[in-house]
């Protein structure tokens, strides 16, 4: 299993955390998904088929594109 922590400067309520849950969930491989609304950060856990690369390009389609490390 891998994990990430995304910071996403659009997330500004709990509702932008739950449209990326929402999203993300439904990604086979995609299996828990924590966002914290005052860091506006996301931690994402997955295992395969899921990349991070699948994951990142969910998140610029939805409007909620990841800081880039």
């Amino acid at each position: 299993m891998s994990t990430k922590t995304l910071h996403i400067a659009e997330i500004s309520c709990q509702h932008c955390v739950n449209n990326i849950k929402n999203e993300l969930l439904e990604m086979p491989g995609v299996i828990s998904i924590n966002g914290d609304v005052a860091a506006r950060n996301i931690i994402i856990n997955w295992e395969q088929p899921a990349s991070l690369s699948d994951i990142l390009n969910i998140l610029d389609e939805i409007g909620y594109p990841a800081d880039k490390d």
